[in-house]
């Protein structure tokens, strides 16, 4: 496995506990894997989901960087439909200042969840995100006439463009592409060859680098892996069946419900397209998804009611590049 393993984390908040706990949980993690040796964290943006406590991902990359000393911090992303460009730019240029070259710019352009989040952000729509892009790069750059990004300007913060199925703002801008398979693994690969066919080189970046990012759960047993995964999956259920993502149960009171006909078949769908298993059997996984998409990094979530099981699950994935 020779591409380098980062970490996404979501700040997911289990059964009965707290946002305060959730993010203080991120922290504490970031910590740990840094320990473990991983390349990167980035936290995520999500607005309004009671199941997930981070709504402001470069605060929460602040608390973040500041707690650790080597592995670099950033965002997994902020989506730029909900913020104004110049700000954003200040924010990483803060970040920056304070911490160093260890901040990650990572942009995407997904909207809220519902309807009234939308709204509330003043985000209806995410049809100008590369003109959006644009204008940030610009204000990095100082090339706006009369608006300075203070203190952003001057400094080399490393942009990513998160993305699932158009990368074109990425290729065209000469930009590393983030990108996840949720519409499967065909899908993923047809972007990632239109990027890499369509790339501009810049002064960012001379040549494609592609990050590819994948839910991967490791355990002694196949099945213990499987469980990993069954809590953000009936979290998922819920969100498509009741329109709400809620806080993290328990794997075992998850498998104990009589779930309906509709509840059943969500459930199944979610519980596809992730990684899990024994070390062998991950380390083989993993070794052909690099293989087929020819992946410079790895970006792996893993979620889990338990954080305990979850970092023996990133210990046993860092275990296997030795």
């Amino acid at each position: 496995m020779s591409p380098r393993l980062s970490v996404l984390d979501r700040s997911h908040i289990p059964v009965g506990g707290s946002a305060r706990e959730a993010l203080l949980e991120t922290v504490r993690f970031a910590q740990e894997v840094e320990r473990l040796g991983y390349h990167r964290i980035w936290v995520a943006e999500h607005h309004g989901v009671p199941g997930v406590a981070g709504a402001a991902p470069t605060v929460l990359a602040s608390a973040v960087a500041a707690a650790t000393s080597r592995i670099r911090v950033g965002t997994g992303g902020v989506m730029l439909p909900n913020h104004q460009p110049l700000v954003v730019a200040e924010q990483f240029g803060v970040l920056g200042s304070l911490f160093g070259d260890r901040i990650d710019v990572g942009l995407g352009r997904s909207l809220g969840f519902t309807g009234g989040i939308r709204k509330a952000l003043g985000a209806e729509e995410a049809n100008h995100f590369t003109e959006q892009l644009t204008e940030l790069l610009a204000y990095l750059d100082g090339a706006v006439a009369g608006v300075r990004a203070v203190p952003a300007e001057g400094l080399d913060l490393p942009v990513f463009v998160l993305a699932t199925r158009n990368a074109s703002s990425a290729a065209e801008l000469g930009l590393p592409l983030v990108i996840a398979s949720p519409l499967g693994d065909q899908e993923m690969l047809r972007t990632i060859d239109e990027y890499r066919r369509d790339f501009r080189p810049s002064r960012r970046a001379a040549e494609p680098y592609v990050v590819v990012a994948r839910s991967i759960a490791v355990a002694d047993t196949t099945e213990a892996a499987r469980r990993l995964l069954v809590p953000e999956a009936w979290a998922t259920v819920r969100s498509r069946t009741r329109g709400e993502f809620p806080p993290l149960d328990a794997p075992d009171r998850v498998l104990a419900r009589d779930m309906t006909d509709r509840e059943r078949i969500h459930f199944t769908r979610a519980m596809r397209g992730h990684t899990y298993g024994t070390p062998d059997e991950v380390a083989v996984a993993v070794k052909d998804l690099v293989a087929t998409t020819a992946a410079d990094e790895l970006l792996v979530t893993t979620t889990a009611h338990d954080p305990d099981d979850r970092l023996t699950s990133y210990r046993l994935l860092a275990s296997l590049t030795g």
